[in-house]
């Protein structure tokens, strides 16, 4: 597992390129809850979500005979957009496997950055099967999405931004999908901030990691259409890293409806003036929801925003399925 040393380390490499994000009160959640509350705006990295940070920490430690083979990786979008503007600010070349139904923001965004994008697979596991031919026919070095070390690593210097921006966090709330940025922020908050409660939040749709901790073990479930694409795909029936580190660290877990979700993403938009994508906006819909006690604890609770990249369409989408709802209307023709 992780080690102190692998977490300095990342935080040096990532800290190196990249200014520290923002972690703003709002004072709506502070009042309802009698607790300062905070986001962690990852929506506002740079590639639009937290994924640089494990992209660049894992690409930026590769050999210099790795770096010359090139790098390839599997894609839901957010890391493959960093991975592929990691590869072109390291001059590395890149391949970035992605299922049909990617977000075309992110896809147009990969292809901006000079990397070789394959649109193919229905489903994010296909695109999976698809990279790892590749990486083995053309001899490619692999950039696991969430299952590896030096991402892991990367992901977990969120938590020790966190940590330097306040000086005591009584719950962490962190959008779960393969366990990259949970786990490593899990990790982190039980080596520095032990008494740190994390939550992890799911979409409903997108629930695989918590069906695997149900049956003990890393499972498939089929994938389902989810506003909140970001966190869809499996965990990897091998699973060497991210499955452990969540059973281990993270005792509370919700999961959110979709319409939870756009409700969300319309608040941050509306009331935020910010745009966060689904994926991204898992935990700030659990704030709306009664899943959990937010009121059990006087100490600063923190959500973090994990991305914003969300094609104009989608987002107009939600803010008029909500408007009609609101209105008591139907979107029937």
């Amino acid at each position: 597992m992780l080690k102190k040393k692998e977490l300095v380390d990342a935080s040096k490499m990532v800290s190196s390129f990249f200014p520290v994000t923002p972690l703003i009160l709002n004072h709506k959640f502070s009042e309802n809850f009698n607790r300062p509350t905070y986001f962690k705006l990852e929506n506002l990295q740079i590639t639009g979500s937290f994924k640089i940070r494990g992209a660049l920490n894992c690409i930026g430690s590769l050999s210099t005979e790795q770096r010359s083979k090139g790098v390839i990786t599997c894609s839901s979008g957010n890391h493959g957009r960093a991975v592929a503007t990691v590869a072109k600010m390291l001059d590395v070349s890149a391949t970035i496997c992605v299922p049909t139904w990617i977000d075309p923001v992110k896809l147009n965004a990969m292809k901006a950055m000079g990397a070789e994008v394959i649109v193919k697979g229905e489903t994010y596991d296909h695109a999976e099967s698809n990279s790892l031919d590749l990486a083995s026919q053309k001899d490619l070095t692999y950039v696991h999405p969430f299952d590896d070390l030096k991402i892991i690593a990367g992901q977990g210097t969120v938590a020790t931004e966190i940590l330097s921006q306040l000086t005591e966090v009584g719950d962490v709330l962190v959008p779960l999908s393969g366990g990259g940025l949970a786990g490593g922020i899990s990790w982190v908050m039980k080596e520095y901030s032990p008494n740190t409660n994390v939550v992890s939040v799911s979409a409903d749709r997108a629930s695989v990691m918590l069906a695997s901790l149900d049956k003990g073990n890393p499972v498939q479930v089929e994938e389902q259409h989810t506003i909140a694409s970001a966190l869809s795909g499996g965990i990897d029936l091998n699973n060497k890293y991210t499955f452990n580190m969540i059973k281990e660290h993270i005792r509370s877990h919700a999961v959110v409806s979709e319409e939870m979700i756009v409700d969300a993403m319309n608040y941050a938009l509306s009331e935020l003036h910010l745009v966060v994508e689904g994926g991204g906006a898992v935990g700030i819909a659990a704030l709306f929801s009664s899943l959990l006690d937010f009121r059990n604890s006087s100490l600063p609770l923190v959500i973090v925003v994990s991305g914003g990249n969300v094609a104009p369409s989608q987002l107009l989408a939600g803010l008029q399925s909500s408007s009609l709802l609101e209105e008591g209307q139907t979107t029937d023709g």
